[in-house]
């Protein structure tokens, strides 16, 4: 019994330094927006939020659809007077929504001066609310941007009864990533609704091909590092590619990069090769995506784009190759993770398992549903092109899942809410200068709404308390913001 104890235990440790990726297509592992930093809460001050259960239905486009499940949310109402008149809604995401983001953030700044009543509604297929008794392919199809409007308007309706709210209350959205684009989506649907939103860091053009993803990536490493980082990182993929080429090279990159499965003597398939392209890829945009933010921990994000290009521009490790052999250590360490998983067999078998217990339902398995109906967002380059994205819909929800569907699916998003056009007042976009999701999001100030670029800052930064490593760019851009919150308090 000890023995066979002992191997779940084993089996359970190696599950974990090989289970999916901490980032993949542009989201990290539980959601592109992090826990806030900031200082330590108050005691007590959690104790004032409560965890709430709302009734929800589950198919909003047909009338005759009488099936409903239970939506979580949270409430603050510490930061209210007695008018009622004015109430925050932070908008989830691809990822389980946090408690913490209730007395955290700066959205929180704002609720204590303008005396907001605060929630924050969970997104249907993440986190703890459930609307389906698993993630298949055919429950999934509730699993739509313009469901989870819909859930935050009827949402809205029953919070003005429950808590009293004033009938004149003024709601205001908050959103960063994908929820970002939810922010502004949802004063575009329903202006009677929501008067107001901050949209950080939104893709609101969705793109089949975005390559442009790595540019900034590319431009961020040049911007912090010069000719010469850009350099060394495009030498070292050069000798990957040839590496994988031939027996010898192969044994090398086992030991280079810690590979779980060898690459050396075994049939790799296109889709091996590019699965390793973009998890070595991913070590650079993800830290680009999130260089230098004020998500919690004790300094901000210490693996910082200065961190890896001091690497690849570091001789003494020798060749490039063997310099982003180093990063890949360094980010296999943080993450706790003992080899590198490549295969992509491995991939398309855990992204397959529908059950809401399994490692891919904390958002994996549901994000890459929503970008292959939906979004698309693939950060394409020469060695991970169109076709292995596509692939990987059909492979893991059914082949009807092509790309003439993914296809379909982008443009009818762009049809119904307008893409970088949209026709929707009363909405401050922000985007940093370094995030890589700024390429598809609003960049410049029309007659309508204005948009916010912070020079050199990374993905929802603005969404983060207030630290003493914001740049002034941060600071003024906080300022801008809580202007225009107040600005639109004040209009009739």
């Amino acid at each position: 019994m000890r023995g066979f104890l002992s191997l779940i235990t084993c089996f359970a440790i190696l599950q974990n330094v090989r289970g999916w990726r901490e980032f993949s297509r542009g989201r990290s592992k539980g959601g592109n927006l992090g826990l806030p930093g900031g200082d330590d809460l108050v005691r007590g001050e959690h104790e004032k939020v409560t965890t709430e259960w709302f009734t929800q239905y589950l198919d909003h486009s047909s009338p005759t659809d009488s099936r409903t499940w239970k939506q979580r949310y949270f409430v603050n109402d510490q930061y209210v007077n007695q008018r009622r008149d004015v109430a925050f809604l932070m908008i989830g995401g691809e990822g389980e929504a946090s408690i913490q983001w209730m007395t955290k953030g700066a959205w929180i700044n704002y609720a204590k001066k303008f005396n907001a009543i605060c929630f924050q509604l969970e997104h249907r297929y993440y986190g703890k609310s459930h609307p389906t008794a698993d993630l298949s392919t055919e429950n999934l199809q509730y699993l739509t941007s313009e469901q989870a409007l819909a859930d935050i308007a009827y949402f809205i309706e029953e919070m003005n009864v429950k808590y009293e709210l004033s009938p004149n209350v003024k709601w205001i959205a908050f959103g960063g990533s994908y929820p970002g684009s939810l922010a502004a989506w949802v004063r575009q649907r329903y202006p009677h609704l929501v008067y107001g939103s901050m949209a950080a860091s939104g893709p609101l053009l969705a793109e089949i091909n975005f390559s442009e993803y790595f540019t900034v990536v590319y431009n961020d490493l040049k911007g912090t590092g010069g000719d010469k980082c850009v350099s060394a990182v495009k030498q070292a993929f050069y000798q990957v590619d040839l590496l994988t080429r031939h027996m010898v090279g192969q044994r090398n990159l086992d030991k280079l990069f810690v590979l779980c499965d060898s690459i050396a003597g075994t049939t790799s398939s296109s889709e091996d090769i590019a699965n390793l392209f973009e998890t070595l890829n991913g070590h650079f945009a993800e830290t680009a995506q999130y260089n230098k933010d004020n998500r919690m921990s004790k300094v901000p994000n210490n693996i910082t784009l200065d961190t890896l290009c001091n690497i690849m521009v570091n001789d003494k490790l020798g060749p490039e190759v063997n310099r982003l052999a180093a990063v890949n250590d360094l980010m296999m360490k943080r993450n706790n993770q003992t080899c590198l998983d490549y295969k992509y067999d491995k991939m398309i078998s855990d992204m397959r398992n529908v059950s809401w217990g399994s490692e891919v339902s904390e958002g994996g398995r549901q994000w890459y549903y929503q970008t292959c109906t939906d979004f698309g967002f693939y950060q394409t380059t020469d060695r991970i092109p169109l076709d292995f994205f596509i692939k990987q819909c059909s492979d893991i929800f059914g082949p009807k899942f092509n790309l003439t569907i993914v296809e379909r699916g982008v443009q009818r998003t762009n049809t119904l809410y307008g893409g970088l056009n949209p026709s929707v007042t009363n909405v401050i976009f922000v985007q940093g200068s370094y995030d890589p999701w700024h390429a598809l999001g609003i960049n410049k100030s029309t007659k309508l709404y204005p948009a916010v670029v912070i020079d050199s800052a990374s993905h929802c930064e603005n969404m983060y308390s207030p630290s003493v490593y914001d740049s002034e760019a941060l600071r003024q851009a906080r300022i801008q913001i809580e202007e225009f919150i107040g600005n639109l308090l004040k209009s009739a």
